[in-house]
């Protein structure tokens, strides 16, 4: 037996920490991991919003971010899960 498709979708936004004078290339490298906008970018500060199947999926790729070469640090803020029927995504 399949699984079920999963009914809900996680959107998260976190703050990415960057060596200010790497910053460029850091958002290109996160404007490359599917699901993830970058929103907005500030003295080494970058906004980023990620979408996902589940919080562990969400998690996996802000560690994956944290890794990346001139990251500080890479820090949810916020995460919302919303049922599909309700953002108007039938089955």
């Amino acid at each position: 037996m399949s699984d079920p498709v999963p009914r809900t979708v996680h959107i998260s936004s976190a703050v990415v920490s960057a060596f200010p004078e790497r910053c460029d290339e850091v958002v290109r490298q996160i404007n490359a991991v599917p699901l993830t906008e970058v929103h907005r970018v500030e003295g080494g500060k970058i906004v980023i919003v990620m979408e996902g199947a589940s919080t562990g999926e969400i998690g996996a790729r802000l560690a994956e971010i944290g890794l990346m070469d001139g990251v500080l640090s890479a820090n949810m803020v916020f995460e919302q899960i919303a049922e599909l029927d309700d953002i108007g995504v039938n089955s």
